[in-house]
């Protein structure tokens, strides 16, 4: 019998890695040195806003992030590979997502590369993954979530646990960033997992 394909583009292990405005650029750039030490290839987007909170709250510039990816687009560079479906990923995480672009995202409103690739990842039926970084929240907040999840989308918060006591700035990101590897299917060891309190009874 003759051998039939597909046709369709096996998923590498690459995923793109979105930077927004919102404060949390640590996130962003812990979750690069992770996904590097993890040997994934990533493809960096970052916001114009994105660009300046990197530098005010890490000393970081788009450029200094460059040796972590295999690539870094500009923010309205719509022919990147990444503004297409047809170069294949394992999803994206946009890490920090600020609130104007969950709420390009959930309304498809594709006016800057990252928006743009955000929306290729859900059409294409990949996990999208929004570290949404702002509170308090308002009604119009929540919305915005309860639609970019009805989409496919993963509402992902920074909520650290506590129950590994951790001591510093550093433990609490390296646990939402593990956290966040763990769920888009790349193990590590960047967190402890819950496995029940030490002294807890066994069930009879």
């Amino acid at each position: 019998m003759e051998h039939v394909t597909t046709g369709l583009p096996m998923s590498p292990r690459r995923l793109i890695v979105g930077i927004t405005g919102a404060s949390g650029a640590i996130y962003g750039v812990q979750l690069l040195e992770a996904l590097h030490a993890l040997q994934v290839e990533t493809h960096l987007v970052i916001t114009e806003a994105g660009c300046t909170t990197l530098a005010l709250e890490t000393g970081h510039t788009p450029e200094s992030l460059e040796p972590l990816v295999a690539r870094r687009y500009a923010p309205y560079d719509f022919t990147a590979a990444i503004a297409s479906g047809s170069f294949a990923t394992q999803g994206m995480i946009v890490a920090p997502c600020s609130i104007r672009t969950l709420a390009a995202i959930a309304h498809s409103h594709a006016d800057e590369l990252l928006a743009r690739a955000a929306d290729v990842t859900l059409k294409e039926g990949r996990p999208l993954l929004l570290v949404v970084r702002e509170t308090p929240l308002h009604l119009g907040h929540l919305r915005l979530m309860v639609q970019a999840a009805e989409l496919g989308a993963i509402i992902f918060p920074p909520a650290p646990a506590f129950y590994t006591h951790p001591r510093t700035l550093e433990e609490l990101v390296q646990q939402t960033v593990g956290r966040i590897l763990s769920r888009m299917g790349f193990p590590n060891t960047l967190y402890t997992p819950w496995e029940g309190a030490p002294d807890s009874p066994a069930a009879d």
